[in-house]
């Protein structure tokens, strides 16, 4: 695999941990960015900034989702891919179930293990959403549901204090312990975890826990992509998207097709928006720093513009 190059190929998967077939098919959508062989921008508008074409897709369940993965990787394999779920648990829980690794972790959640924590009757009231919050999570317990890159990337990292308040407003940290109620990110992400197995066997890194290399899968957080916006108020996905074609060249090449479906879809709108957010750092991908702390390695890193930089270097300290 190839480091110096890079992505060909940009897709962002806004996830769903819905149990059945039909909800699936109907939350799961893809941004799909692909290199215009001519390197210009689709429209024929001239403008180089994306220098390719944008699609969204949805109509596939989970384990579909990931075979299309596979086939786009083996036609380009200069590809990068973003899911919108956690990867792993904090460290504590991932070595109290007895794996060292989150590749292991993976197999023990894939075997089983995450249907029974979701399931309603489940003894474990770690996980919570169905059940209230455990008082072990509370107060001065709070950081424990949480993994690093929850706090530090997701809350408030590297924003200066006196921004912080509007900068962040919306995009609380969320638990993966959540299975249940308003931002159940546990549940996405418990379902998810076979998909990332199946990939990585197919091929793929799965950053950081691997190397960066093409075609690579990371974790991403829509909210950082859209910011404070009201994506469930279509009035403010459409306010929104506006100002960004009035902005940004790579928006105003959208298709009417492209944009139609955006306005019509929450679920389609953080696709597009963390799609052409990934596309516009598609840089930085095959060059993705490791992180310092061996922890981060076992909790997964979640990506965001910028965290490949320099400043970041891939949450290491």
């Amino acid at each position: 695999m190839r480091r110096s190059r890079a992505p060909e190929r940009v897709v962002a998967v806004d996830w769903s941990g819905d149990r059945s077939a039909a909800g699936q098919r109907r939350k799961i959508w893809a941004g799909v960015w692909t290199k215009n062989p001519t390197g210009q921008a689709d429209g024929g508008r001239g403008e180089q900034v994306f220098e390719g074409t944008v699609t969204l897709q949805a109509g596939r369940t989970r384990a579909e989702v990931a075979e299309w993965l596979i086939a786009l990787a083996r036609q380009t394999p200069r590809m990068v891919v973003g899911l919108d779920f956690c990867f792993s648990f904090p460290a504590w829980f991932v070595r109290e179930c007895g794996a060292r690794t989150a590749f292991e972790f993976w197999e023990l959640a894939t075997g089983g293990l995450s249907e029974q924590w979701l399931h309603r009757d489940n003894t474990d009231r770690r996980f919570w959403g169905k059940h209230p919050k455990p008082a072990e999570f509370c107060g001065d317990g709070l950081h424990r549901m949480l993994r690093a890159t929850d706090i530090d990337c997701k809350l408030a990292a590297r924003i200066p204090e006196a921004e912080r308040a509007e900068r962040v407003r919306g995009i609380g940290p969320k638990s993966v312990f959540q299975i249940g109620g308003a931002g159940s990110v546990g549940t996405a992400s418990l379902r998810g975890m076979p998909v990332l197995k199946r990939l990585r066997e197919a091929g793929f890194a799965v950053w950081p826990f691997d190397r960066a290399g093409l075609p690579m899968v990371v974790e991403m957080y829509t909210r950082l992509n859209t910011g404070p916006v009201r994506k469930s108020n279509a009035a403010a996905r459409a306010e929104y998207l506006r100002a960004k074609r009035k902005e940004e060249a790579g928006y105003a090449a959208l298709s009417r097709g492209v944009m139609a479906k955006a306005l019509a879809s929450e679920d389609a709108f953080d696709a597009l928006v963390s799609c052409m957010a990934m596309t516009a750092r598609r840089a930085e991908f095959a060059t993705l720093a490791m992180p310092v702390d061996p922890e981060y390695k076992v909790e997964g890193w979640t990506w965001a513009p910028g965290v490949g930089s320099s400043e970041v270097k891939g949450g290491a300290r």
